[in-house]
């Protein structure tokens, strides 16, 4: 579900870089309204995935698919140059967002003792020991 949740941020992301484009230096209320809930949406589901992904895998492949997918849209809605410089770098950024999703798919195959954990916040520290307080 993750992934999931990480594909739909990224399409919030995407939809938030385009929309930027279209407010004017925030002085078009519509697409300005329209980068906000589309970045608040783009947080919060980055955030469900987060809950089971690496930071380091979700951000990375989040923020590589709103780049190629603002870029491909780019040229499309904008009429943005494309060269071949540019689609050598979509494939190396697809071939890493592939990559990182194989290596997590890969893990999770792992036996359950040698899978690493996520970790949902600081280390827990042990309880004081009260006796050593007062003393």
């Amino acid at each position: 579900m993750a992934w999931i949740y990480l594909l739909i941020a990224s399409v919030f992301e995407v939809v938030f870089a385009l929309a930027t484009n279209a407010t004017h230096g925030f002085t078009e209320l519509g697409p300005s309204l329209l980068t906000a809930a589309a970045a608040a949406g783009g947080i919060f589901f980055l955030s469900l995935a987060l809950r089971t992904l690496d930071v380091g895998v979700g951000y990375t492949v989040w923020t590589g698919i709103g780049s190629v997918g603002t870029v491909v849209l780019g040229t499309v809605i904008f009429d943005e140059a494309i060269n071949g410089w540019k689609v050598l770098a979509f494939v190396l950024i697809i071939g890493g967002v592939l990559g990182l999703k194989l290596a997590d798919t890969l893990a999770a195959r792992q036996a359950p003792d040698q899978r690493p954990q996520p970790q949902n916040g600081p280390p827990s520290r042990p309880a004081p020991d009260r006796d050593a307080l007062a003393a």
